[in-house]
């Protein structure tokens, strides 16, 4: 799929958030800067957060307990070894979805994630593919 801009980008979260269900996991691949945050973002605002989304990047995990489903917003680019995310407490997360960027960091966790990459593309645009787990199956790609 390509995501021509900023809104198409924005349109993609919007319509990823009316599919998610508490246990989801959605992972987020691609390069600094191609807009996994703003996908990220516009799944949030979607569910309904009405602030900031700053970028996890410091904090690692953000949660964002008021939404229906609970969202954790998870960004692991700082974690160095595997053995560091049993300190994020991700396992106590079942009930809410996990939104993960630079899931490769975590080895081959996470089985039955969504796994959206996006690359840039010509003119600014912006690739996004999927590999579609069994469980996502009926609800891969969003209408």
């Amino acid at each position: 799929m390509i995501l021509r801009d900023e809104a198409a980008t924005e349109d993609v979260g919007r319509r990823l958030a009316g599919i998610l269900r508490a246990g989801d996991v959605v992972t987020l691949s691609g390069p600094l800067g191609v807009g996994k945050t703003a996908l990220a973002r516009a799944v949030l605002h979607a569910l309904g957060h009405s602030g900031d989304v700053p970028s996890p990047t410091f904090a690692i995990v953000q949660p964002y307990e008021e939404l229906n489903p609970p969202v954790w917003h998870v960004d692991l680019f700082r974690v160095e070894r595997e053995s560091e995310l049993e300190e994020l407490g991700l396992d106590s997360a079942a009930d809410s979805v996990l939104l993960v960027e630079w899931p490769e960091r975590a080895g081959g966790g996470w089985a039955d994630a969504l796994r959206l990459a996006l690359e840039f593309d010509q003119g600014g645009a912006r690739r996004l593919t999927a590999v579609v787990p069994p469980s996502w199956q009926d609800r891969w790609p969003p209408r």
